[in-house]
């Protein structure tokens, strides 16, 4: 059995334990019941957690949000000192538990538990389990129904576990902070408590899975409304009371469709409203409309509505992206970063590339300018499409007459730096002498003297 290492000094003592209090949600306590409206629970007309889960809209929500999530790669990025750019690295402390997070999940599957715990409660636990060193080793999604976070009377936060098998917390026990992460939003009545959305799209949840019954009740009646039979007289209470036992048991359920023959002037009349009428379609899709409006999910994206008609893939991505799920991403980051005690200079971080891909049209486009205009080098846009590098292309490229600012500032500060001045004629320069025709004469003169010399 797995038994994460808290150390002693990690638990908390009984004696101490009487100065530890849970933290309220308002005036409602930790747990409370959704209510739409104050006595709307009194009225019956509460909003169920579970049926609320059922929903397809919520459903269709929370899941999208999470896989969304959960496929984007964690990685361990570290800063240069020099230039200030965060550059993807390994370091033993850190890579194997991003990689591998515990033993039974693997990196996809405790993302996916991580947000839909946040997105269905408001709060996500994680439990660390370090080694002999105090490196944190594994890392655990608790279940917040066995998690309460409690304050001592000195202002220290600690949380209480209670029993949980798969995760190998055996007794109920309470925590220090530094051995949670606590992920949470929307918290409205107390900074350790998060509200999920289903607080406020709760009772539209539960209107469309309402109006769903009732079409399913409905077309189970063999798609014919209830109604009431007539008589034109008065009849008496034990004659009324025969003929509805007898319509029901003849008429309804698996019987219903069948031809009923009447008497005596009876007449049947409907007393259901036509799905026309009550609007059943608009209704539902307005429910799904504002359980999207909770979780700032983009109506098209779960099939509800129409997608806008421009077809700028990246733009509608980078529209949900921002609206839904960044904020989500940030708070998953600073938590991993805070949770597993990192240095400064070092931190994770979630590769959007896969969420904001462009259409393959538009990211050709966008990588030949950035190699175009040196901003990216061949290579650096060769591995954005999964390709090989090349030799020579490990720089970015420039056109031979472009220049550098600094070149261009020395020519300017010529006296004149576009050559736009009168040329001037040059003055005649003399010629210096004939070095080989002075020694020819030298010689001659030389030649003389030795012909008298002999004569």
């Amino acid at each position: 059995m797995r038994v994460p290492q808290i150390s002693r000094e990690t638990r908390v003592e009984p004696s101490f334990e009487k100065a530890i209090a849970p933290v309220t949600q308002g005036r409602r306590g930790w747990f409370s019941i959704f209510e739409s409206f104050p006595g709307a629970w009194q009225r019956n007309v509460e909003v169920k957690y579970d049926s609320v889960l059922s929903n397809h809209a919520d459903f269709a929500c929370r899941t999208l949000i999470a896989s969304d999530i959960a496929k984007l790669r964690i990685k361990l990025v570290q800063r240069d000192d020099e230039a200030g750019i965060w550059s993807e690295v390994t370091n033993p402390a850190y890579s194997p538990v991003l990689r591998k997070p515990n033993g039974f999940q693997n990196r996809i599957q405790f993302m996916e538990c991580w947000v839909l715990s946040k997105l269905q409660r408001g709060n996500a636990y994680i439990l660390k389990q370090r080694d002999n060193r105090g490196v944190v080793t594994k890392l655990y999604v608790l279940d917040p129904r066995l998690v309460t976070p409690l304050v001592s009377d000195s202002g220290d936060v600690f949380y209480e576990l209670n029993a949980d098998t798969l995760v190998g917390v055996a007794t109920n026990i309470v925590v220090p902070a530094r051995e949670i992460i606590h992920d949470r939003f929307n918290c409205f009545y107390h900074p350790l408590v998060g509200f999920s959305p289903i607080f406020a799209g709760g009772l539209a949840s539960m209107q469309g899975l309402a109006i769903q019954n009732d079409s399913a009740s409905f077309f189970q009646n063999g798609a014919r409304p209830g109604g009431v039979l007539t008589a034109p007289g008065a009849i008496e209470d034990d004659t009324a009371k025969r003929i509805k036992e007898y319509w029901d048991t003849n008429f309804s359920g698996d019987n219903s469709g069948k031809v009923a023959v009447l008497g005596d002037g009876l007449k049947y009349e409907a007393m259901r409203a036509k799905s026309t009428d009550s609007q059943l379609i608009e209704q539902l899709k307005w429910t799904a409309e504002v359980v999207c409006s909770t979780y700032h999910v983009p109506p098209y994206k779960i099939g509800v509505g129409q997608m806008p008609a421009f077809n700028n893939i990246q733009a509608l991505n980078v529209e949900y992206y921002s609206q839904c799920l960044q904020v989500l991403i940030e708070a998953i980051e600073l938590c991993l970063d805070e949770g597993l005690e990192m240095k400064d200079g070092i931190g994770t971080e979630l590769d959007t590339d896969n969420l904001l891909r462009m259409d393959s049209v538009t990211q050709m486009n966008v990588l030949k300018e950035g190699v175009s205009a040196s901003v990216l080098a061949p290579n650096e846009a060769r591995r954005r499409i999964d390709l090989k590098p090349v030799e020579g292309g490990a720089s970015p490229m420039a056109q031979q007459q472009n220049y550098s600012l600094a070149a261009l500032a020395k020519r300017d500060a010529q006296p004149d730096p576009f050559g736009t001045a009168p040329a001037t004629k040059p003055e005649p320069v003399a010629e210096p002498a004939n070095d080989n025709a002075t020694e020819l004469e030298a010689a001659k003169a030389m030649s003389e003297i030795h012909k008298g010399f002999s004569s």
